[in-house]
Formats: structure tokens, C-alpha cells, sequence
């Protein structure tokens, strides 16, 4: 494991931002960090570079202990804050040239690193300019420049596609894939559940401090799914109606234009069992949509709450 959390807590009077956190993440993960707001997730993240002492626990990284004053680590860490962090009246050229020699790099090594991060980033052509002119995705990706120059075995990312266009969102996400098939492993918070979904190998949804779920993406939701929704649309939906409220694997069925909405309990049936049923009844289905669970419904599931509150 490249980092070991062990009973993490922070507290702050008798206020808990973080209780009793344990996690394991493998070298080379794209690991998914969610909650609500006040969840917990960036004080996790600040325990890791060591901006905070934590109350108890223990935290370990590349197998030895980091309580934030060990150097050689922090070095191998880079982080990409909610906030941005650099300077707007600098070019990114020079904001980034300026992380690049905080962390120890000089001479050829950091003019090729700075011209890496800013290319990975898509800032490279436009590296001349104030950090003030730029985008709103513009400045994102300048953050993550300024935390990548180093080239960081470990990456911390702390909602870095909050507020950007989609064009943007997309770009991001591309470099964290890069950088991630280069080796690096990544940390990476959001409340965009369709971030998640598409780059993380492994889950861990926070609240209250704690971690309530863990697991792959597919794991998170077959566990957490109980029921199934699908739409069938038949000939003559008035004739199937009666059948279906009727058959054991269905919680209810409504009519809608032409369809049945149906909700049907998880594991007690499968489609193609049911379209023999139906059509052996003589009610011909022309059509179906089942509704996929997502990682948004099992997020919801588990922490009652809306995803940008």
C-alpha cells in the first residue's frame, strides 16, 4: 500500500471533522474521495500533506510514518487545492517555473518540467500570459500545473473541476488519466458523481466524519441496490396491467402513455424470465428502458442529502 490510514481523527473541541478513518490505497489507484460538504474530505486530505496534526491515529506513507514534518515525502506528494493557488499577477509561466524551484528543481530539469506541466495542462501556448486573463477553467488547470511540476508520485485533488466548462471538465480529466497511467497515484475528491464514475478504480464515500462505503464503483451499487425501475411498452398496455401488479417481483406498476413503469425488487427476477412470462400470456412488449443505478442514487441512498448542498 503506498498509503495506510489507521483510526485518523481530528477534532476540534467537540467537534469532529474527521472519526476514526481507516483506508488502504493501493500504488497506481485513482482513488475517489465523496461526501457532503462537512464531510470530512478535505481535512483527510490536509492530514495527508501535513498541513494538520490530526488528534489520534496514524498515517503512513511509501511504508514509513508521516506526521507532516518528514520532507523527503511531502516532496513526493502534490496538491491541488479547492482554492487557487497561485499568484494572478504572474504568467503561468512563472507561477509555475516558481513551484518547480519550491520544490528543489533547477537549471534544464526545471525548464523541461515547467514546459511538461504546461503542456499536459493545455496552458503551454499561452504560458506568457497574466494568470488574471485566463478562464475560469484556465486558472483549474494552472492549479493543477503548479501541483504536477514535480512530477508527485502521489496526487491530492481537492474539487479541482469546481466551476469550469465542460470543454475544461474534460480536459482534466484527461490529464489525471495520463498522469495516472504514468504511474502516479491520485486522491481525488468531487461532487460530481459522473467524475467518479469515470476515472476512479476504487470508492470511499465520507459522512460525518467517517467512511460509510467502500469499494469499486460496481461493488458501491450492487450492494446498495434493492429494487430495479424499467418501463415496458406494449400493444395493449391495459391487458398486461393486471398481470404484472399481480407477479411477485413487482412493488408497484403504473400506467404511463402507452408503457408500465415498474418498480421490481433487486435479485427476484431476471428480464429475459419476465418477457417469456409476458409474451407466453399473450402480452406483446414493443419496447423497454431499465433505469441504470448509478453511483449519484447510491450516494443519495446512504447519505440523505442532495449532492451540492
Amino acid at each position: 500500500m503506498i498509503i495506510e490510514i489507521k483510526n485518523l481523527v481530528k477534532r476540534y473541541k467537540d467537534n469532529y471533522a474527521v472519526n476514526g478513518v481507516d483506508l488502504s490505497i493501493e500504488e497506481g489507484e485513482i482513488f475517489g474521495l465523496l461526501g457532503p460538504n462537512g464531510a470530512g474530505k478535505s481535512t483527510t486530505l490536509n492530514a495527508l500533506i501535513g498541513l494538520i496534526t490530526c488528534t489520534e491515529g496514524s498515517i503512513e506513507i511509501f511504508g514509513k510514518k508521516f506526521t507532516g514534518a518528514e520532507r523527503e515525502i511531502r516532496r513526493e506528494i502534490g496538491y491541488v487545492p479547492q482554492d487557487l493557488a497561485f499568484f494572478e499577477e504572474l504568467s503561468a509561466l512563472d507561477n509555475v517555473t516558481y513551484w518547480g524551484k519550491l520544490y528543489g528543481l533547477r537549471g534544464k530539469e526545471l525548464k523541461e518540467s515547467v514546459k511538461e506541466a504546461l503542456e499536459r495542462t493545455g496552458l503551454w501556448d499561452r504560458r506568457k500570459e497574466q494568470a488574471k486573463k485566463y478562464s475560469g477553467g484556465m486558472k483549474r488547470r494552472l492549479n493543477i500545473a503548479c501541483a504536477i511540476v514535480h512530477h508527485p508520485k502521489i496526487l491530492l485533488m481537492d474539487e479541482p473541476t469546481v466551476g469550469v466548462d465542460p470543454q475544461s471538465r474534460n480536459s482534466i480529466l484527461d490529464s489525471i488519466r495520463e498522469l495516472n497511467q504514468g504511474g502516479t497515484t491520485v486522491i481525488y475528491t468531487s461532487h460530481y458523481m459522473e467524475e467518479i464514475e469515470a476515472i476512479c478504480s476504487k470508492v470511499a464515500i465520507m459522512d460525518f466524519g467517517k467512511i460509510i462505503a467502500l469499494g469499486t464503483v460496481e461493488e458501491l451499487i450492487a450492494s446498495s441496490a434493492t429494487t430495479v425501475r424499467m418501463s415496458l411498452h406494449f400493444r395493449d398496455p391495459e391487458k398486461a396491467l393486471q398481470m404484472l401488479r399481480e407477479h411477485k417481483a413487482v412493488i408497484s406498476c403504473e400506467r404511463r402513455e402507452g408503457a408500465l413503469d415498474l418498480t421490481l425488487k433487486q435479485g427476484d427476477w431476471s428480464f429475459s424470465s419476465l418477457v417469456t412470462e409476458l409474451s407466453a400470456a399473450g402480452h406483446e412488449i414493443i419496447g423497454a428502458e431499465i433505469e441504470k443505478a448509478s453511483l449519484e442514487s447510491v450516494f443519495l441512498k446512504l447519505t440523505g442529502k442532495k449532492l451540492r448542498d
